[in-house]
């Protein structure tokens, strides 16, 4: 029999990320009680758009997800529409290059209109939608650096331990990618081992991964008639894409083809000289006059990755809900794109799996 919520505490949810502001924002608008903690300084999680130091004039660019996909992903659609948020189409017209050795010139394929599926970006990148949903927050619900380290069931309520206090609440969402959990929160009683294996087996999106963007007054490259998208097998970037904003200057990303001890090995900066390197093979002297070069290793960032998710994903894997550990889950509840039952590894996801969860703490208050 599930057991009475405890109306005075409010719902803790762990995580500042999309999923977790999401998860906030559906409570707020039931009039549920809730408080966000966030161990970063910053909302957004792995959503992380910035500007290039001191050249605020050249925009903001993303080095977490970019894009999204509207005839597929139907909460992106709603809260972009919700909050009047302003999209353009990712650049996708002209040549792709492929790069088969350092011997040979990049081989040009041009691109049908069918060949890359439709795509949006946000003006101001995707922290404009992490930033509104933020904004319809009580700004005293949210709390940065606070870092959750246990958490502790205690019959109809939950207790949470930071690193500063301890705080009651009728229910926990945690909106973190299942391996930060298993890793950097103490479960009391213990986590069900079916479950933590299944935490462990939840491999985080983009934790392996590195994502580089070089800034320019313009995308110079769409004068001769490329799309920016590259597939190398040289490297050191193995994918490449047009990063330009809607407007103004130009952007090119890339994503590394090597693990994250290959990287770290090489270091910061003549890994950035092999990308200027390779970026000027492929696209002429031009790429050399860059306006500034923006760099996020996510292997080395302990709030999204651990040590098992050194090598990078080459494909989206086959994520979806927690399995296991009833009735240890009483009233604990588990957000995020890696536990979404479909667009795992999405923003999409991200959404979808903390609107099914809020619906579910919702029905406890009925």
């Amino acid at each position: 029999m599930e057991k009475q919520i405890n109306r005075d505490d409010p719902v803790i949810i762990v995580g500042a990320g999309l999923s977790g502001l999401r998860a906030a924002s559906l409570l707020s608008a039931q009039g549920i009680k809730f408080i966000v903690l966030e161990a970063r300084d910053r909302i957004g999680g792995r959503v992380l758009s910035v500007e290039v130091e001191d050249k605020p004039e050249l925009g903001k660019f993303d080095l977490g997800p970019t894009w999204y996909w509207p005839r597929y992903e139907m909460a992106m659609n709603r809260l972009v529409d919700e909050f009047g948020l302003q999209t353009f189409e990712q650049f996708n017209e002209g040549s792709m290059l492929f790069e088969r050795s350092r011997n040979e010139p990049p081989q040009k394929h041009d691109l049908s209109t069918e060949s890359m599926e439709y795509s949006l970006r946000l003006v101001g990148g995707v922290q404009s939608l992490v930033d509104a949903l933020a904004s319809k927050l009580p700004q005293e619900a949210l709390h940065l650096n606070t870092k959750v380290t246990s958490i502790q069931q205690d019959n109809n309520r939950v207790k949470v331990q930071t690193d500063g206090r301890s705080i009651y609440a009728s229910s926990v969402i945690i909106a973190l990618p299942p391996r930060i959990v298993e890793q950097d929160i103490t479960f009391i009683p213990q986590i069900p081992s079916d479950l933590k294996s299944n935490f462990i087996d939840k491999p985080t999106w983009m934790a392996g991964h590195a994502k580089v963007i070089a800034v320019y007054d313009s995308p110079f490259w769409r004068n001769q008639g490329l799309s920016g998208f590259v597939s190398s097998r040289v490297g050191p970037l193995q994918e490449i894409h047009d990063a330009s904003p809607s407007t103004g200057s130009g952007a090119l990303f890339g994503f590394f083809g090597i693990p994250a001890e290959v990287r770290i090995s090489v270091g910061k900066e003549q890994l950035l000289e092999l990308v200027l390197e390779q970026l000027t093979r492929l696209f002429g002297p031009l790429a050399k006059e860059v306006r500034g070069i923006l760099y996020k290793d996510w292997s080395l960032d302990t709030h999204t990755s651990v040590k098992k998710d050194g090598e990078p994903l080459r494909e989206y894997p086959n994520y979806g809900p927690l399995l296991g550990g009833k009735p240890w889950l009483q009233n604990i509840y588990f957000a995020g794109t890696e536990t979404a039952y479909g667009h795992g590894g999405h923003l999409e996801g991200a959404l979808q799996s903390a609107e099914s969860v809020v619906n579910e703490v919702i029905r406890r208050y009925h």
